[in-house]
């Protein structure tokens, strides 16, 4: 007001306006200090996504925590999306569909062992799981192995192909993480995949020995977890780059999984990280439903 009317006082302004100049130059103080403020959790934002860069707004808000305490910034979630919105930073997630899983094979398949199961600590049941990556013009695919209860990708494999015997090297690193002594009662969950099915991947779960247990209709929600991880590497991590050579996406992948099980806070463990889990068997709390309840409660994509 007081640029559109030049030639009037600011003491006949403010009290047209029933208010004092204190009060007037508090008003713009206060608006320079939130912008101020804005600019720096925007920074922290920016660090951030430079290696998370789909991380969404609640774990965002999980890991800002510390910053905002050490510059005593004020702001709550919803003020923090309405931020991230207004400089385009909110996350869009597209899902695509694309087969790795060959099921119509002659090889046993084997029942579903955790319909009703809940894992209540590390090393009790193992979920596997294949997805795709694109390198330049063609595609290689990834192996995963994940702790169910402490979400942590324990193996993990990139190959050119899909034969057993690259599967096989992401379980092979996954019970290199089994310690000397254990003796505990695991169960390995898959799709019907021949991968999985195949005489030497079997052998190898027997000889441990691990129980198989495999989806029985197909249906995503009877590998929950594992669909879920493969989504996060990729539309998270993964996808951010143009890979060129198959060594590029190794490398890339080995700094995608360490990122995933060190820093990403997970709403399924209490916000806590997979390693810090893994490493202490702690106990969790869960933000939302179990992925093995009923179909009617279940929201599969629930951000984990």
């Amino acid at each position: 007001m007081k640029d559109s009317y030049s030639r009037v006082s600011l003491v006949r302004i403010c009290r047209l306006l029933g208010i004092t100049r204190q009060a007037y130059y508090q008003h713009f103080w206060q608006q320079e200090a939130a912008g101020i403020e804005e600019q720096l959790v925007l920074s922290a934002v920016t660090s951030i996504r430079k290696d998370h860069r789909a991380m969404g707004g609640r774990k965002l808000y999980e890991k800002l925590q510390p910053f905002l305490l050490e510059h005593q910034i004020k702001m709550g979630r919803d003020a923090l999306f309405e931020l991230l919105a207004a400089n385009g930073l909110l996350v869009k997630k597209k899902r695509r569909r694309f087969i790795t899983t060959f099921s119509n094979h002659w090889l046993r398949k084997w029942p579903n062992l955790i319909r009703n199961f809940q894992p209540t600590g590390i090393n009790q049941l193992w979920v596997s799981d294949i997805t795709y990556l694109k390198v330049a013009d063609s595609y290689t695919y990834i192996s995963l192995i994940t702790d169910a209860y402490s979400h942590k990708i324990v193996g993990y494999h990139l190959a050119e192909t899909l034969q057993s015997v690259e599967t096989l090297k992401a379980l092979q690193m996954a019970l290199t993480h089994l310690p000397d002594s254990f003796t505990g009662s695991l169960i390995h969950h898959s799709d019907r995949g021949v991968q999985y099915c195949s005489e030497t991947y079997v052998k190898l779960l027997q000889d441990y020995p691990i129980q198989i247990s495999m989806t029985e209709n197909g249906d995503p929600l009877e590998n929950a977890i594992a669909e879920r991880i493969n989504g996060i590497l990729k539309s998270e991590y993964l996808k951010h780059y143009s890979i060129q050579t198959t060594q590029q996406a190794t490398a890339l992948l080995s700094h995608a999984v360490k990122l995933y099980n060190q820093e990403r806070p997970h709403f399924s463990i209490g916000l806590l990280t997979p390693e810090l889990v893994h490493s202490k068997n702690l106990i969790t709390e869960k933000l939302w439903k179990s992925y093995y309840q009923n179909r009617t409660i279940v929201n599969p994509l629930q951000d984990t």
